[in-house]
């Protein structure tokens, strides 16, 4: 601020002092043109010489016929203070009658020495002023803002020690409130994500205390009772050592997925085709526990994208879809051709999700049931899977459910 009003008053002086004497010639000569342009237009109207008097009375300007025209008589000697300058041009107009009339203009230039004296005075004057009260409002201004960045400042370090309740009062200048909302909001995440990795290692925890409980004991029984293994109780092992490889498969999934390090190997293939040998392949999986799952189309389709990832994302949303299907243990899948598009839908008809959680269940790490509950299959983070396939391949992934009467989890992917 205060730099500012030194540059103001800088230009301030060098007009007003430096350039007073060129800048008060120029206008003079700029008169001198517009009075022989008037004259101009009035050369042979009676009112010239009013227009004339009018000159000489408000701008003082003299117009003379030239050969009238005596030249001012020089100030005397030794006079230097009363130097004067004058300007005088001579110009011709052509009257009606095709005569010619030429008219010298006279001006005098006053002298600005005393004007620059009484300028540099109030400059003087003007400057200790304005530098008074650009330092006083710097000093309100910088106090103004700072206090409140100063007070962010104190909450954004009670943040980076992992207090994720404290919230940021900006206040003042609009950018700091922008500011002071947008930190609230990261901190806001940033509690989120603190208390979903928190249910996360909770869960993982329980899911891995479990299988290795089961792994355990049998292996104890085994070692103690060779003779009396059996195997149902081998089988349990190997189910449990499986479950165990899934959720560490499904951990490094999404671990690669989000870090960005997963590419996409497209090649066109039959969609419809991919899906129905995947069904079938869950329904071998499933069927001796009750469970049955139909797949619905109309015609095959051929699409451009990874099969591989493709096929993971509906074993995924199978896998969710048998976890929470209730009793009634049906499952359909559906693929709807609409235009240049393909929609796959897996229909369960379980407990349904509630309004308020649909927007999350897609999120990192979220859980529906905050009560921790054993999964029949898979590992409980498919639909996270799920979301950053279908968005490897700039698709759209949704949900639509009611509670008490199931969801339908559906991608919708462009047609190659």
């Amino acid at each position: 601020m205060l730099g500012f009003c030194i540059l103001l008053l800088g230009i301030l002086w060098i007009f007003q002092t430096v350039l007073l004497s060129d800048t008060y010639k120029l206008v003079r000569k700029m008169e001198i043109n517009k009075a022989i342009a008037m004259v101009g237009k009035k050369i042979d109207s009676p009112e010239l010489k009013n227009i004339l008097f009018e000159l000489e009375m408000t701008k003082g300007i003299t117009v003379k016929p030239t050969q009238d025209f005596s030249p001012p008589v020089p100030p005397a000697p030794g006079r230097r203070n009363l130097r004067m300058e004058t300007i005088t041009k001579v110009h011709e107009y052509t009257l009606e009658k095709g005569s010619k009339l030429s008219l010298t203009f006279y001006a005098m230039i006053t002298p600005v020495e005393s004007t620059v004296s009484t300028l540099q005075l109030q400059l003087i004057i003007i400057t200790v002023i304005v530098v008074f009260l650009a330092i006083l409002l710097a000093i309100v201004i910088s106090r103004r803002i700072s206090r409140p960045i100063v007070q962010i400042n104190q909450s954004a370090k009670a943040l980076a020690t992992g207090n994720y309740d404290t919230r940021f009062h900006g206040t003042g200048y609009l950018e700091i409130k922008e500011l002071s909302d947008t930190l609230n909001t990261a901190a806001e995440e940033l509690s989120k994500v603190d208390r979903l990795r928190r249910e996360l290692i909770a869960n993982i925890s329980h899911d891995l205390r479990t299988p290795l409980s089961f792994i355990y004991s049998y292996a104890e029984m085994m070692h103690d009772f060779p003779e009396e293994v059996t195997p149902e109780q081998s089988q349990i092992i190997m189910d449990e050592t499986r479950r165990l490889t899934s959720l560490v498969n499904d951990m490094l999934d999404i671990s690669i997925l989000e870090s960005g390090a997963a590419k996409l190997n497209k090649t066109y293939y039959n969609l419809t085709e991919s899906l129905r040998n995947t069904v079938n392949r869950m329904n071998e999986l499933i069927r001796h526990e009750g469970y049955r799952i139909d797949f619905v189309y109309d015609e095959d389709i051929a699409i451009f994208a990874d099969e591989l990832k493709i096929t993971q994302a509906l074993y995924n949303l199978l896998l969710n879809a048998i976890t929470h299907c209730g009793e009634q243990k049906d499952v359909i899948v559906r693929q709807i051709v609409r235009e240049n598009t393909v929609k796959v839908e897996v229909i369960d008809h379980g407990e349904g999700i509630s309004e308020k959680d649909l927007p999350h269940i897609w999120e990192r790490y979220y859980k529906v049931d905050k009560k921790h509950k054993r999964p029949i299959m898979g590992t409980g983070l498919g639909l996270s899977i799920v979301k950053k396939i279908i968005e490897m391949h700039e698709g759209v992934c949704g949900v639509e459910s009611e509670e008490g009467k199931g969801s339908v989890f559906w991608f919708l992917l462009r047609i190659a």
